[in-house]
């Protein structure tokens, strides 16, 4: 069992949901991302989302791809991503997922690109781009390095190709709380999120992670809750990347942690 599996295996038996932070590689250092990292475990992170920068953000809001661009201006790349994680990997208790644009995967080769991050001490991948027709072989390459892989259900996603899309999946289900960008705006997710649940769980037997617009304990607690939700975990992004932004450089790792453990409050 891969260590993704494992986590959700676990909390699905303990009844435990689960937080899945969201950082940008690189930002706003590579030194703060070395940091945050085991900072974020310690806070109450179960899994972190790692993002590859990349020049076109597909889905980004303007705060994740302000943090994407400063990363590239400051050089960083997918190798030097993948070597803070490695870095930091033994002495990190949580998952750790790189989410990557399909671009990137295809121009350095699935092959390599997946090698490189198993050898990096990834657990998983998300291909926030992928389209399903297109997902095959990148799973498929995933799989034969031991890493789960994800892909994205829209709000607007028929249920009968959301099943297409979960076959395709491992370890987990990213579940788009809302239609559009990455972003705090809009109200958080709301409790229409459990109708959209109950579809998906209908169809797939995956854990489900639900992100967009979750950026408080109380949209954490709308998430994951029984009496709401009831989805596996929540995922926080831009919230979480706009406070390490503003802490700045040197400071983001303790920022990242206090916010961090505020989110996990609203876990049940």
């Amino acid at each position: 069992m891969n260590r993704i599996e494992s986590i959700f295996s676990s909390g699905r038996e303990s009844g435990r949901k689960l937080l899945m932070p969201f950082v940008c590689g690189g930002s706003p250092s590579l030194d703060d991302m070395r940091e945050t990292l085991p900072a974020l475990a310690e806070a109450g992170a179960s899994i972190i989302e790692v993002g590859i920068p990349f020049s076109d953000p597909i889905a980004d809001g303007p705060v994740i791809a302000e943090a994407m661009h400063h990363a590239l201006e400051s050089g960083v790349t997918p190798r030097s991503v993948m070597d803070v994680v490695a870095s930091v990997r033994s002495s990190l208790s949580a998952g750790v997922v790189a989410m990557t644009s399909v671009s990137i995967v295809e121009r350095m080769g699935r092959d390599r690109f997946v090698g490189m991050l198993a050898d990096s001490g990834f657990d998983g991948v998300i291909f926030p781009d992928a389209p399903l027709e297109e997902a095959g072989p990148l799973a498929h390459a995933a799989a034969g390095r031991g890493l789960t892989t994800s892909l994205l259900v829209a709000p607007t996603t028929p249920v009968e190709r959301a099943k297409q899309i979960c076959d395709e999946c491992t370890g987990f289900v990213y579940v788009l709380a809302r239609a559009g960008i990455t972003g705090e705006s809009g109200g958080g997710p709301t409790r229409a999120i459990r109708e959209r649940i109950e579809a998906l769980r209908s169809v797939t037997h995956l854990p489900l992670a639900v992100g967009f617009g979750i950026g408080s304990p109380e949209h954490v607690r709308t998430v994951v809750s029984p009496e709401a939700g009831d989805a596996d975990a929540a995922i926080v992004g831009t919230a979480l990347v706009r406070r390490m932004n503003d802490a700045g450089p040197g400071n983001a790792a303790n920022a990242a942690a206090a916010f961090c453990s505020e989110l996990a409050s609203g876990l049940v």
